[in-house]
């Protein structure tokens, strides 16, 4: 988790990077927390409680990094994503899974309700299903986890790469700065009223009307020719 902070710290303010893609260097995608790990601080002299505070909030910190993260981020999972592993799934922008992945929030089956995944959970599938998976435990397969809406496209394993290649090289063509402001204004109205949401996007269009992007944008559609953004 500190080492993907780092490097998500790292590329937030470099213009060069458009697109992050978050991709397992193994056969899963990421098991979650390591439970030997914890257990482990058990023996501490305050039980593990320092510890497991440590954890949850640095791991907090992680998903709400991707979430306000100025720049999209595609998850590209292959094999199994659970717990931890579920949530920064569901916490990335997009998702792209093999048929072979698998999902699940099962904590719940060592006596661990996954409260923190719940988070991101519910936030992009609907609370009834967030709760099925939650309270069962049960791991769902690929093309359930498309049509609960926690990913976006279901690829057969040896075309996964080239797919999250193509959404990547899809978005990074688009204009840095408003994929940057669109980004933004999703995540800010989330949370407010409807009456509050649309107050606060009309606010964030006119401010990207009035943008260098938009006007060459235009004028490129109108000209029939390819747009030239500027850099952020």
């Amino acid at each position: 988790m500190e080492a993907l902070q780092a490097e998500f710290d790292a590329a937030r303010d470099d213009t060069a990077i458009r697109v992050v893609v978050l991709a397992a260097a193994g056969k899963q995608f990421s098991a979650g927390h390591d439970l030997k790990e914890m257990t482990a601080h058990r023996s501490d002299s305050d039980g593990g409680r320092a510890f497991f505070e440590q954890t949850f909030a640095r791991c907090s910190r992680l998903m709400q990094s991707i979430v306000d993260w100025p720049k999209p981020v595609i998850a590209e999972v292959d094999g199994i994503a659970t717990a931890a592993g579920c949530q920064l799934v569901a916490s990335c922008d997009l998702a792209i899974a093999s048929e072979q992945a698998r999902f699940g929030v099962n904590g719940i089956d060592v006596g661990l309700f996954c409260s923190t995944p719940a988070v991101a959970l519910t936030r992009v599938v609907s609370r009834k299903l967030a709760m099925e998976m939650l309270l069962t435990g049960e791991m769902i397969d690929a093309e359930t986890a498309l049509e609960f809406g926690l990913v976006n496209r279901v690829v057969p394993r040896e075309a996964l790469t080239q797919a999250v290649a193509e959404y990547a090289q899809a978005i990074a063509a688009k204009s840095p700065s408003a994929v940057k402001l669109g980004k933004g204004a999703v995540r800010n109205q989330a949370a407010m009223s409807l009456a509050d949401a649309y107050e606060h996007t009309s606010r964030v269009m006119v401010e990207n009307m009035l943008s260098a992007d938009a006007a060459e944008g235009i004028r490129a559609f109108l000209e029939k020719r390819q747009p030239n953004w500027r850099e952020e």
